[in-house]
């Protein structure tokens, strides 16, 4: 039974890293990392990211910064912050196959309370093409890419402070393929809401999730989900501070009664 759970669950995790990976032979660009990490002050409160033109054309982008707010239930609110990080260059043109460093620094309020997160928005410009040119008869229509890195800034010193408010069995909807006009079937899984009750984020991937409670069959029932099996089901897992988000992962097997979790490092 265990043996089935596991394979079930990791079947479940192969569609949905078919469902959000990108093909590299398709993109236009190339951006790590997609995720880091600075402090408001101090030698930590700057960062690099790299942009690589994998594209056959030239590649003229640009950067914009966004500041982000998570709801518990994960949508995300935007905001133009462009006035609190220093980014050099802004803008830029790559050749094919050419890479550029962009460096970023924060020049936001050096005491802030608690972590802010931030999209460092990598932004992939249309090229002008010479009337009349070979180029700009074929190329009738110009697919730009915008490419967006996670950004967390965070007072130094602060830590999170995590710890599940709810857990439970759940079947719920999930969301349709890339170009499916109907949606799955219904899943199997479980919901997990978290608290943070600390001034630092807290990124779910980093750890893993041992979840122990009883089968519909009112039987024993363990399953351990590791940091990469939550990588490829939730993405980062950020948990803003002093914030709470809930999360659905395509565990199945359980029943209604109540779900132990915690946390394996």
């Amino acid at each position: 039974m265990m043996f089935a759970l596991k394979r079930q669950w990791r079947a479940m995790l192969a569609i949905l890293a078919a469902m959000f990976v990108l093909v590299p032979s398709v993109l236009a660009m190339r951006v790590t990392p997609m995720v880091f990490e600075i402090e408001s002050r101090g030698t930590n409160s700057s960062a690099r990211l790299e942009v690589q033109n994998v594209n056959k054309g030239n590649m003229p982008f640009q950067v914009r910064i966004l500041q982000i707010a998570f709801d518990k239930d994960g949508s995300i609110t935007e905001t133009p912050a462009d006035d609190k990080f220093l980014v050099f260059p802004p803008q830029g043109a790559l050749p094919p196959g050419a890479r550029q460093v962009i460096r970023l620094q924060w020049v936001g309020d050096a005491e802030i309370p608690t972590s802010q997160a931030y999209y460092v928005a990598v932004e992939q410009l249309p090229v002008t093409l010479e009337p009349g040119s070979k180029e700009g008869l074929e190329a009738q229509v110009q697919v730009l890419y915008n490419m967006r890195a996670l950004l967390v800034v965070a007072p130094p010193g602060a830590k999170p402070d995590v710890s599940p408010v709810l857990v439970r069995q759940l079947t719920y909807q999930p969301p349709a393929l890339p170009g499916a006009t109907e949606l799955p079937p219904l899943q199997d899984g479980i919901e997990v809401t978290l608290r943070n009750e600390g001034r630092r984020h807290a990124m779910m991937s980093n750890f893993g999730w041992q979840l122990e409670g009883k089968d519909r069959d009112g039987k024993y029932l363990r399953v351990d989900v590791s940091s990469e099996e939550l990588l490829q089901a939730l993405g980062t897992g950020y948990v803003p501070a002093l914030g709470e988000r809930s999360f659905r992962i395509p565990v199945p097997g359980f029943g209604p009664e109540p779900i132990k979790m915690t946390f394996i490092q």
